[in-house]
């Protein structure tokens, strides 16, 4: 068992390392990565179309619904391996958007604070500040949102990377 657990830890490492090496290429290159997995998905998406019309034409049934599968299938994929920078454009918009009415909507709750004359009322206008703030920086920043989400995904890496050599350190004393 305890030979079992530490083999399992050493995987769950690496896969770790691996999110590290992912979250850093999104911090440094979050346009060129996602491009490559547009280009990947796109891809994706166009062969199981082709597939999908291969079944189509080969089976002789006349499912119209497969053919249509089909043909969406491939449109999707080229839409997403060719227009990759409007598809994270229009979804980083509406993020940065969303981040912002957040702040907007928290500054109507610091004048609630102020009006019940409450210390929070301090504390929860520089939040509503820095919220909206940061949905400016990721409206006007290209990759920045990327960036960030590489930042979360390279600090869970360190954070699982250091739980597993606990657990491997520890393993005898779980296993008691």
């Amino acid at each position: 068992m305890e030979k079992f657990l530490k083999k399992s830890s050493w995987s769950d490492i690496i896969i770790s390392l691996l999110f590290v090496i992912f979250g850093i290429a999104l911090i440094t290159r979050p346009e060129f990565i996602m491009s490559m997995i547009s280009f990947v998905l796109g891809g994706i998406c166009v062969v199981m179309g082709v597939l999908k019309g291969i079944d189509y034409f080969s089976s002789g049934k006349s499912d119209s619904y497969m053919l249509a599968i089909a043909v969406v299938a491939v449109i999707a994929g080229i839409i997403i391996m060719f227009c990759a920078g409007i598809i994270t454009s229009v979804f980083r918009i509406l993020i940065a958007l969303w981040i912002i009415y957040s702040g907007i909507m928290n500054l109507q709750t610091t004048v609630v604070w102020k009006d019940y004359q409450s210390r929070l009322w301090l504390v929860t206008l520089i939040l509503s500040i820095v919220t909206i703030l940061a949905g400016i920086y990721i409206l006007v920043t290209n990759g920045a949102m990327l960036q960030i989400m590489g930042a979360i995904i390279m600090i869970y890496g360190i954070m699982d990377i250091i739980e597993s050599a606990i657990f491997i350190k520890k393993i005898d004393n779980y296993l008691e």
